[in-house]
Formats: structure tokens, C-alpha cells, sequence
């Protein structure tokens, strides 16, 4: 297939996105409870939501979205309910201890996954929990993609996949439609801009490594021993989605990605964890065939 080809295959499938999507998920206001016995155990819970490097102006913006119990013009009704981890609660919510203050919102992202995104763009506690779970999610669906089209018998019984796969040229097109999607939901996450036009850079970058990622593949797969038949397959998918996901992560983290060689060295370690991934999938797949 010429690269001419490959690249509108890409933009026809690109062309199915639809970042208003990404920013209406992000952009809910969330309202969220405290619940403590004193006003120190506020002030933790409060440090932790809005913490001291955020500039005032967006702790000020971040309150507006926090409320103590019983503080007048609170709303009737809360998205979320933290609460100090010795107290009682009466209804839903989640313990706070400010020595392990993670344990919540692992907790939290458990039980509420569709606040995901509107909390780690409001919230910088959420941000690199709710970025490493797009990250792993996307590359896992990349994964299974690339094993269902190995497999078309089954692709009708594959409940698990959260796309209409559709009438797809090429495996490459759908995967790195996938991993603009992934480039969305991580600058959306990140409190940064979400669109086309704002990330044109990162979108470019992605199309240009499609074919990137193929080339480095066959240099290491036969490096590390990933079995013969369909593994290779999803683990090459797997590996490539992983590593543009840390890259755009660093990106809107630190100001740049991945250096050459950090690409390289993550995705020689992605790729065997992409074995196994792909085992797994497989064997649910054949599972689903079977039942």
C-alpha cells in the first residue's frame, strides 16, 4: 500500500472523531462535599484538592467547587463526598486519610469513572491517574482491534470493543484514529486545549509515527520472544499506543515528550507487556467464540 493511500485511509478515519465530545466530558462542574471534624481536617482535605503550587487565582477558581458540610449556598445535591476516614458516614462516600491521600482518589476513579475527566482537569491530584488509565485503556483497545481483524469470524461477537469498527482500509488507520482520540481525552485530562486546530502538532506527530512504529517493530521483535501466530500482532499495537500515551503525557506534564531513545527503550518494555495483554485478550476472544 503507497504512503499516499495509507495517509487519507488516516484522515478518513481521523475524520470520525469528534473532540466536543472529549470537552463536554471534561468540562462538567463537578461539585464536591468535605465532611470533617475539624477545621484542620478541612484544610487537608482542601490542600489536597487545590495544593499550594496552584496559583491563587485557581484555587479561588477550584473552591467554587468544594464545599464544607453544612456551609451556606452549598448545592442540594453533590457529584462527590470526601470524608475524614475516622468519621461515620451516612450514605456514599469516600475515606480521606491525609497520610495516604492517593488511596481516595483510586478509590473515587474505582466507583465514578465518568468523573474522571472533569476531575483531573480541575483537580491536579486526579491528573496522572486518570492520564495512566486512558493511556492503558486506549492501548489495550489498539490491541484488541488488531487481534479482531486478524479474526473476522468473531469480530460480531466482540461486545468488549467501545467502537463500531466499521469499514476500515487498513489496521494502521484505525489505530492511529484511536490514538488522536487518546490525544484528546490526555490534553483534556491535562487542562489543556482539546481540538484539531489546538493539537495539530500532536495529531501530526501521531500520523507521522504510524509508520514509524511499524519499522521499529521489526527490528525488535525479533529481539524479544513473543510466540508465533496473533501475539506479535497485538503486542506491536499494544507497545505503540503505550508509548505515544507517555509521550503526550510528558508533553503536557513537562513542556516535551519522549526523547528518540526513551521511545525506543518504553517501547521495547511495552512490547512485552503487550504479549501478555495480547494472550489474555485472545484468550477472552475465543471464549466469546466458543460460548
Amino acid at each position: 500500500m503507497s504512503i499516499s493511500l495509507l495517509v487519507k485511509q488516516i484522515k478518513a478515519a481521523i475524520s470520525n472523531l469528534n473532540p466536543e465530545e472529549v470537552r463536554a466530558g471534561a468540562d462538567r462542574r463537578v461539585a464536591i462535599r468535605l465532611i470533617a471534624a475539624s477545621a484542620d481536617g478541612y484544610a487537608a482535605m482542601e490542600d489536597f484538592l487545590a495544593p499550594p503550587a496552584v496559583s491563587r487565582e485557581k484555587r479561588m477558581e477550584l473552591m467554587q467547587m468544594v464545599f464544607r458540610a453544612d456551609e451556606p449556598g452549598a448545592p442540594e445535591r453533590f457529584d462527590l463526598v470526601l470524608y475524614e476516614e475516622h468519621l461515620p458516614l451516612q450514605g456514599e462516600g469516600f475515606a480521606f486519610n491525609d497520610q495516604h491521600p492517593q488511596r481516595a482518589v483510586r478509590d473515587v476513579l474505582e466507583h465514578q469513572q465518568e468523573l474522571g475527566l472533569a476531575l483531573a482537569r480541575n483537580f491536579p491530584p486526579f491528573r496522572r491517574p486518570v492520564v495512566a488509565r486512558v493511556i492503558q485503556t486506549i492501548a489495550r483497545e489498539n490491541a484488541l482491534f488488531a487481534l479482531a481483524t486478524a479474526l473476522p469470524n468473531i469480530v460480531p461477537n466482540l461486545v468488549e470493543l467501545p467502537w463500531a469498527i466499521g469499514e476500515f482500509a487498513s489496521d494502521t488507520a484505525f489505530l492511529t484514529m484511536n490514538q488522536v482520540r487518546m490525544a484528546f481525552l490526555i490534553a483534556a485530562a491535562s487542562d489543556a486545549e482539546v481540538g484539531y486546530r489546538e493539537q495539530k502538532a500532536e495529531i501530526a506527530s501521531i500520523v507521522a509515527g504510524a509508520f514509524g512504529w511499524r519499522t521499529l517493530a521489526r527490528e525488535l521483535v525479533g529481539k524479544i520472544p513473543l510466540g508465533g501466530g496473533l501475539i506479535p500482532k497485538g503486542a506491536i499495537a499494544y507497545a505503540g499506543t503505550y508509548v505515544v500515551g507517555l509521550s503526550l503525557e510528558r508533553y503536557h506534564r513537562v513542556g516535551y515528550g519522549l526523547t528518540r531513545e526513551e521511545r525506543r527503550e518504553a517501547y521495547e518494555h511495552a512490547l512485552r507487556d503487550g504479549k501478555g495483554v495480547a494472550q489474555l485478550l485472545l484468550a477472552g476472544m475465543k471464549k466469546v467464540d466458543a460460548a
